[in-house]
């Protein structure tokens, strides 16, 4: 059976060091707060480029601690892109605060800035909320618009978090994803571009005093000691073991991973361009590649697809099949549905196909067969 993502491959090739790294924490004995954790964040932070870098427990609660040490509150607007994953949304509602969908460009799947603006915009005209935070998404590995969201950002003075779970590895011109706006975080789920073996997630940023805030959140608000808390704060570390086995992983993800996902894509595309629609990457953008997400002409195509390549033992995945504006979670908020049509039209043409650093040749052959047939 082929793998959507091939994390036993990996491991095989991996076996040695990963068993080593994570026998060394089990004989040292420090599964909270180890050495490795420190150096992990280190590297990372070194990685992207950014002064500071914070784990934490999972992708979600990276986000939710920036909102808390934002003060993100009722009342607040914070905008979101309209497609991608729920937590995006989630964690603004968490802080009793309201998100606020944005429809999203055809091409790239991330957030439009011409109807960013116009969103906030409007918002302010309304006056019923006060617009805080833009939450652009580095969706399926491609970093978001940084350059006009910045600018955009500056204009209406709003915070801007990066939501890079999807995007670490990508970059635009050079400068990597995880390093722009105000903050930045990421997640370590084992099927995300860098991932350990359970849950975890990371924190990036410039900000000296953000950083010291959250590193005091993350662990009960605590001041000089775990027992001194100066701050109602949440429990949210990354595990020992999980670092250990992520400094093994990145070493491998900068030396040939993210090189033979882009391999993977060109490969994909020298196959597939003309017979269906394939990723687009901007001039001077460069993707992690999460997912290769190819579009067809309709919902009925992409399902009659998706179960063809199943017939084949192919394995493919619809990211996402319903819009966060259609989310029961947030049917209490008012939307004009004629807002998302870009969103409304992904969520019924787009299938991702298997990706990954340790797709063969082969087997990207057979896939693209099945869907030329």
């Amino acid at each position: 059976m082929m793998e959507f993502r091939d994390l036993k491959t990996q491991y095989e090739k991996y076996k040695e060091e990963i068993d080593a790294a994570i026998h060394e924490v089990i004989t040292n004995a420090h599964f909270i707060g180890g050495k490795e954790v420190a150096e992990l964040e280190q590297q990372l932070a070194d990685y992207v480029g950014v002064k500071h870098c914070i784990t934490c427990a999972n992708g979600t609660e990276a986000m939710t601690l920036v909102m808390m040490a934002w003060d993100i509150k009722a009342g607040d607007a914070v905008f979101v892109p309209d497609f991608t994953f729920f937590s995006t949304g989630e964690i603004v509602s968490f802080r009793g605060a309201t998100p606020v969908f944005v429809d999203v460009d055809r091409d790239t799947f991330n957030i439009d800035p011409v109807k960013l603006e116009q969103a906030i915009v409007k918002t302010l005209e309304e006056g019923r909320l006060t617009p805080k935070v833009v939450i652009p998404v580095d969706l399926f590995g491609l970093p978001a618009n940084h350059g006009e969201i910045a600018g955009i950002a500056e204009k209406y003075n709003l915070l801007v978090l990066e939501d890079g779970a999807q995007g670490f590895g990508g970059n635009i011109k050079g400068k990597r994803a995880c390093s722009f706006g105000n903050a930045a975080t990421t997640s370590f789920f084992p099927a995300k571009p860098l991932g350990c073996y359970g849950d975890g997630g990371a924190i990036f940023t410039n900000d000296g005093d953000l950083a010291k805030l959250l590193k005091s959140l993350k662990i009960h608000g605590k001041g000089e000691d775990k027992y001194d808390n100066v701050r109602v704060g949440v429990n949210s570390r990354l595990d020992t073991i999980q670092a250990a086995i992520l400094k093994v992983k990145l070493k491998a993800f900068i030396d040939h991973e993210l090189d033979d996902v882009n391999r993977a894509y060109q490969l994909y595309n020298e196959r597939l361009t003309g017979v269906v629609e394939t990723p687009i990457i901007p001039d001077g953008y460069y993707s992690s590649f999460a997912q290769y997400t190819i579009k067809l002409k309709n919902k009925e195509e992409r399902d009659e697809l998706q179960a063809k390549l199943k017939e084949h033992g192919i394995p493919s995945m619809i990211y996402y099949v319903k819009p966060m504006h259609k989310q029961g979670a947030f049917s209490d908020l008012q939307f004009t549905d004629d807002d998302f049509a870009v969103t409304n039209e992904l969520c019924d043409i787009v299938l991702s196909l298997p990706m990954h650093p340790y797709l063969s040749v082969e087997e990207i052959d057979k896939i693209c067969n099945v869907i030329k047939a």
